[in-house]
């Protein structure tokens, strides 16, 4: 177990939330996402929270961009497919734990855009895709009074005891 480390009054820092996810769902991320280029890639991350701050995502589905204009720098997942994903989850015994989308020739990062709508108890995964090749994968939350995002450590599943 990782004991979080100590601040230089000697106190506990909380652990960074933990995303929990299989080597080949990060690959399927990266592919979807260089597919997708120029547009931006998006989907659902589908799971289960695990332990105070860890969640464990066991199924992507990926959900076409409704977006009707600046599909290269903007992505929308419509009414019908969150209600639809909420369905599809429950039935599954899991949950919409997040959502994940891509940054085409930008960083992994949130965006303003990101934030102005996104909510604090999502998961928001965002893969970087350089002239069509997907780099880095992030993942973030937005703090509950919505100043900006705090960094998700992403864990392969296959390697946690």
């Amino acid at each position: 177990m990782v004991t979080p480390p100590a601040n230089p009054e000697g106190e506990r820092l909380p652990r960074a939330p933990r995303l929990e996810l299989r080597s080949e769902m990060l690959a399927k991320l990266r592919a979807q996402a260089a597919a997708a280029y120029p547009e931006e890639a998006c989907g659902a991350l589908l799971g289960r929270k695990r332990q105070s701050d860890s969640i464990v995502v066991k199924d992507l589905v990926a959900v076409p961009n409704a977006r009707d204009s600046e599909r290269t720098r903007r992505y929308l997942i419509g009414p019908e497919h969150v209600v639809g994903l909420e369905r599809a989850a429950g039935a599954l015994g899991l949950d919409v734990v997040g959502y994940y989308h891509s940054h085409p020739d930008a960083a992994a990062v949130p965006s303003e855009f990101d934030r102005d709508h996104a909510w604090p108890f999502y998961i928001y995964v965002i893969v970087g895709v350089r002239s069509g090749d997907a780099a880095k994968v992030r993942a973030w939350r937005l703090l509950e009074d919505r100043r900006g995002f705090e960094p998700v450590l992403i864990v392969d599943e296959d390697e946690i005891d």
